[in-house]
């Protein structure tokens, strides 16, 4: 299985080599780990992250180990080209990599430099070189805000490889009692059911949220629908609220801003009613009159949200939706698409009538109009969902305790 493991590696090496031709993030994919000249380091702390949202998962406790080991460095490794442009240069690390190839060359040479006495990898990504570096070296791993499925490979009877990778985890924080029952399950007993590192991390954004004076004058008093981390099917259906709530404004975040999705964009719109947050000027005194404002950069959403009263979170009509939490955590009922299996908050939130899965236009359509014009309903959405997320709160408290308890 290990040989068959390093041929699929090496071919999905090559398959992303391929796309770099004529692919903007794969060029960067095999760039990005083609340029890394590694810092040697006496002593590190090694982060691992998928991509951005990962990142964001996994800030609180990275912010906190950070803090109460102010002599180690901080070394952190993204996967994907969204997570590592983004971050490459946050105050957080001493360094930002791409993880190279998951190779035994690869991983014995990286650890080696960096010289990590503990690694921590947010919610998932499993690589058996990196892995078994990490265990032969008894360096301790740690999996944070794990969440885990039947339908995963590990749980499959040729998941076997997949099984042993597991165990060279020194412990798992994992969501939910059902993840943590799913290891024992397969003879894994180092769980602990800690939840979601997330929710302190929306929390405390929505207690302390940047002010943003282009949006305040934009929204001038008036109702914000947020649609954030949208993709062309989420930003069709949406658009048709623009005609007909005229006295609300609108806020579009798409997920990918090349000009080409704009302009799609915009041309779904009622026309001479949009501006781009990148063409306003310094001095905009006209900007309430516009209906709608398209962010057209990254890095600003889970602000945006502390301006609006409902939100659309997108990615729901594709692989699965966005993150629900950075709007839920400043009382917005959030509305998204039928993609949200892998999603517990997505389905807590829909027991709870805080959080609403619409399949169409129709579905759109009628929740909107049951939250704008059933003040009741909407207030108890509100507070639901709020409660929710502050309920939900203490994930890294428990991790950080338990990575620091005298051993």
């Amino acid at each position: 299985m290990l040989l068959l493991y390093n041929v699929g590696i090496k071919l999905y090496f090559l398959l992303i080599r391929l796309a770099s031709f004529f692919n903007k993030k794969a060029k960067l994919w095999i760039k990005g780990r083609k340029n890394s000249a590694l810092i040697r380091y006496p002593e590190s702390i090694w982060f691992h992250f998928a991509s951005l949202g990962e990142f964001e998962q996994g800030r609180p406790v990275l912010e906190q180990m950070r803090s109460l080991n102010p002599g180690v460095k901080v070394v952190i490794t993204f996967f994907s080209p969204s997570g590592y442009e983004v971050r490459k240069n946050t105050p957080l690390a001493d360094a930002v990599y791409y993880l190279p190839l998951d190779t035994r060359k690869n991983a014995v040479e990286f650890i080696e430099i960096i010289n990590p006495k503990l690694a921590i990898f947010t919610k998932y990504e499993y690589w058996y070189h990196f892995f078994n570096q990490l265990h032969q070296r008894d360096i301790p791993l740690y999996i944070i805000s794990g969440i885990f499925r039947p339908g995963q490979i590990f749980f499959k009877w040729y998941g076997g490889l997949h099984r042993h990778i597991l165990g060279f985890v020194s412990c798992f924080f994992v969501q939910d009692e059902r993840s943590a029952q799913l290891l024992r399950d397969i003879g894994i007993n180092n769980a602990m059911v800690s939840g979601d590192t997330r929710f302190d991390r929306v929390w405390a954004n929505a207690q302390q949220p940047k002010p943003i004076s282009v949006v305040e004058a934009f929204k001038n008093g008036k109702n914000i629908f947020v649609a954030g981390s949208t993709w062309p099917a989420d930003e069709k259906l949406a658009s048709v609220l623009t005609r007909i709530y005229p006295d609300w404004k609108f806020i579009f975040a798409p997920h990918e801003i090349t000009e080409d999705k704009i302009n799609d964009l915009v041309d779904l719109l009622p026309k001479n009613s949009v501006i781009r947050y990148s063409q306003i000027p310094s001095s905009a005194p006209h900007l309430s009159t516009y209906q709608t404002l398209i962010i057209d950069n990254i890095g600003m959403l889970s602000s945006l949200y502390q301006y609006g009263e409902i939100a659309f979170i997108g990615g729901g009509f594709g692989v699965g939706i966005h993150n629900t939490l950075e709007a839920a955590a400043f009382g917005l009922p959030v509305i998204f698409g039928p993609n949200y299996s892998k999603f517990k908050e997505a389905h807590d939130l829909v027991d709870l009538k805080a959080g609403f899965s619409i399949s169409d236009e129709a579905g759109l359509k009628a929740i909107v109009h049951q939250l704008i014009d059933d003040k009741e309903f909407y207030a108890e959405s509100s507070k639901k969902i709020s409660t929710y997320v502050r309920e939900h709160t203490g994930a890294t408290k428990t991790i950080i305790d338990y990575i620091n308890a005298p051993s």
